[in-house]
């Protein structure tokens, strides 16, 4: 029969010694080891791309922004929204007005680059630009005809260097009827000329109705008052 002290002292002998120190590593190659092993692809295979990450910053700021732009402007987000329509409402018109943005818009030049040609002339060279369909070149020509017809019948004096404004605007003081015609077609000519707008079927019609009906106006004659 065995005692109890030799009971306790085999118990003893089976566990750990209670004086083996435990396993330690040191703070720093610890740190290293879990970033090396932090780096390895398979912890990494569904993180998001540099594409990604940078897209989700922008859309983080652009958040922002519209946050506080929202917030300070009376109406709130509706506020805003309307601001935003307006802009893009008064860009479009500028685009319209001022035609495509990158080209150099040199302002109203001369209608008459070259030789002296009459009104029939031009017209013969718009009918030929429309036949073929280049419309601008077409209302460029069928412009000059109104004007050279209208220095033929002494109702302009012929001016070298004159623009379609300052014709336009000098045959309105005896054509006062078609004031708005002749601004309308100066403004077409300076626009497909010099603004980089293109011309179509409708604008030559509407500039070659303009010459035949003034080929037939009468003009409003002045004279010296009494």
């Amino acid at each position: 029969m065995m005692s109890t002290g030799g009971l306790i002292t085999r118990a003893s002998a089976l566990l750990p010694s209670a004086e083996t120190p435990p396993v330690t590593t040191p703070r720093e190659p610890a740190r290293e080891a879990a970033e090396r092993e932090l780096s390895k692809p398979m912890y990494h295979e569904n993180d998001p791309s540099l594409f990604d990450r940078a897209l989700r910053k922008f859309f983080d700021w652009l958040d922002d922004l519209l946050g506080a732009a929202s917030g300070a402007t009376p109406g709130g987000g509706f506020g805003l929204f309307v601001i935003l329509v307006l802009v893009v409402l008064a860009v479009g018109a500028l685009w319209w007005r001022l035609g495509t943005p990158g080209r150099i818009t040199t302002g109203a030049g001369v209608l008459f680059t070259d030789g002296t040609r009459s009104a029939a002339d031009h017209r013969t060279a718009a009918d030929a630009h429309a036949a073929a369909g280049r419309w601008t070149e077409a209302v460029q020509e069928r412009m000059r005809a109104v004007v050279r017809s209208l220095e033929e019948r002494t109702l302009l004096d012929p001016r070298p260097g004159r623009t379609a404004d300052e014709a336009a605007a000098e045959a309105a003081v005896s054509l006062p009827d078609h004031a708005a015609e002749l601004r309308a077609a100066a403004r077409t000519f300076d626009d497909v000329t010099y603004g980089g707008r293109t011309a179509d079927a409708d604008t030559y019609a509407r500039l070659r109705t303009l010459d035949l009906t003034l080929d037939r106006a009468k003009p409003l004659l002045t004279g010296p008052t009494a």
